[in-house]
């Protein structure tokens, strides 16, 4: 689907999103984890001055690697992938994003990365020039936002090495850990792992065919590590033997 500006609601395009703006306190559940997490009330409240809210649907361009960065995006709900294309046309997806998760960082103007979504998602998003304004005001927004950067140059460089260096079945042991670590960081249960994406996705972002990745579920299935009850959830039966595998310790 491709991009669409979010003054384009004002159209009577059907796959305009719905930029009905809910009051702040309706993003309770995953404010721990978002951006304006360590600011007070009135600080909250001020940012949701100059914010605006979307709900998009699946497959929704919200932009694409080299548009114009004069946005930054907060998840509420759903979730986004990240990814990069190659000259020849292959694509590498460096990250998915969940509630509380902030994108659209960018780099000398430009994005450099598309984003899109995988669900249903709600977005707040933030002008640039109006954030620069209230970090000025609000110091403990510009640490919040010092911490996310932070943390994106750690997940770069987790992902470097999951490329680099480790076999298919850690791989997809790392990736399983890792979706479920986050689930419980948003109180959800750790098990089942809900798949938001497809295994083109998984693939796409482990450096993997859909083919290996497909293979791998199987023999974690048939060795009893993991349970697969339906495309879109992995149940994790023996999450020790998964962290020995992601880990590079597990025998055999």
């Amino acid at each position: 689907m491709p991009p669409l500006d979010f003054d384009d609601h004002k159209t009577d395009r059907p796959d305009a999103p719905d930029l009905s703006a809910p009051p702040c306190r309706n993003c309770d559940v995953v404010r721990e984890l978002a951006f304006c997490a360590d600011l007070t009330h009135d600080e909250i409240r001020r940012l949701a001055t100059v914010r605006c809210h979307a709900q998009l649907p699946a497959a929704f361009s919200v932009f694409r690697e080299g548009d114009p960065a004069d946005h930054v995006y907060s998840i509420s709900t759903g979730a986004v992938k990240l990814y990069k294309l190659m000259s020849d046309g292959r694509r590498q997806i460096i990250g998915f994003l969940f509630s509380g998760d902030m994108f659209g960082l960018g780099l000398d103007g430009g994005y450099c990365y598309t984003a899109e979504t995988l669900v249903p998602t709600q977005l707040c998003r933030f002008t640039h020039r109006k954030l620069d304004t209230m970090m000025d005001e609000f110091p403990r927004l510009e640490r919040k936002m010092f911490t996310m950067t932070v943390k994106d140059l750690v997940a770069a460089q987790e992902q470097m090495l999951l490329l680099g260096r480790k076999t298919a079945r850690e791989k997809v042991a790392t990736f399983l850990l890792k979706l479920s670590r986050r689930a419980a960081q948003q109180g959800q249960p750790a098990s089942p792992v809900a798949l938001p994406m497809s295994r083109a996705d998984i693939a796409d972002y482990l450096g993997l065919t859909i083919e290996t990745v497909s293979r791998t579920f199987t023999q974690l299935k048939r060795e009893n590590i993991i349970g697969l009850p339906d495309a879109g959830h992995v149940v994790l039966t023996d999450e020790s033997a998964l962290r020995e595998l992601a880990e590079g310790t597990a025998s055999g």
